[in-house]
């Protein structure tokens, strides 16, 4: 008998059904469709491609809670053409493991020392990206963020929802894709969870381009990159963005905008 459907692995069916739905069909040695051309595969096609049987990936796509190897997701994600980041995505969600004990929403006092001594914008956010504490210098690059409201005070919700903080993002649209994109590699697992559906869920209601980016279904690990914001007074500053996961506190992650000069 098929275990029923669990919100995890209908997460990872919504994502393969979304991958095969725009999958290259002359990547694969597949002639086009009549009506859709060289997008998109059949369930049967994927299922004949990976070695297994119709009926199973079926399962698979429907959210069952079958038994799945790493070696069958390795053979869906190249039918698929899945990045590591997109297969490490697929096979975290797939795996029958804990998506981890309590997690805190509090910076501890020593790590709150830390993110004060340093002299650049650093803050600290919670699985969900809930910003759980912040220095000196990014209530300076930030100011909104010493007035908001606790329930406010999450990075993926004013990315989508602050207007002060879009003027301050040049290319909004593409940082916007990969916030979110690292947003869904991280959550991970976490991603079916009351807190994160719950956002989820307030962004939809909130936000039609949230909506749009979100079905698109992206996943990117995080990569530290060159960032630029306009500043309110001083116009355009550039910093090197990273993300640190203190070992006393993993999952609390302190982010550092580290100042470049023209040069770097």
């Amino acid at each position: 008998m098929l275990r029923p459907r669990t919100p995890r692995r209908a997460q990872l069916a919504e994502f393969l059904t979304a991958r095969r739905q725009w999958a290259s069909r002359s990547a694969l040695g597949l002639p086009p469709h009549t009506r859709r051309g060289d997008v998109g595969l059949s369930r049967e096609e994927v299922a004949a491609l990976s070695g297994v049987s119709g009926s199973w990936y079926t399962w698979l796509e429907q959210g069952r809670d079958i038994n799945v190897s790493r070696e069958v997701l390795t053979a869906i994600s190249r039918v698929l053409h899945l990045t590591a980041d997109e297969a490490d995505f697929v096979v975290g969600l797939a795996e029958h493991t804990a998506s981890g004990s309590e997690e805190r929403m509090e910076v501890p006092a020593h790590l709150q020392r830390l993110v004060d001594a340093l002299a650049f914008p650093a803050f600290v956010v919670a699985t969900d990206w809930t910003i759980a504490g912040w220095n000196a210098a990014y209530a300076w690059l930030y100011p909104r963020i010493v007035t908001l409201e606790p329930e406010e005070r999450n990075l993926l919700w004013l990315i989508y929802t602050d207007p002060h903080l879009r003027e301050m993002i040049p290319h909004w649209d593409a940082e916007s894709r990969r916030f979110l994109a690292e947003f869904r590699a991280e959550s991970g697992v976490r991603l079916s969870g009351s807190r994160h559906q719950a956002l989820v869920q307030r962004l939809r209601e909130a936000s039609p381009e949230f909506g749009a980016q979100w079905a698109e279904q992206g996943v990117s690990r995080f990569t530290s990159r060159r960032r630029t914001f306009i500043h309110h007074t001083d116009g355009p500053l550039t910093f090197e963005h990273h993300r640190l996961v203190p070992s006393d506190a993993g999952d609390l992650h302190l982010v550092l905008y580290v100042p470049l000069n023209d040069e770097g």
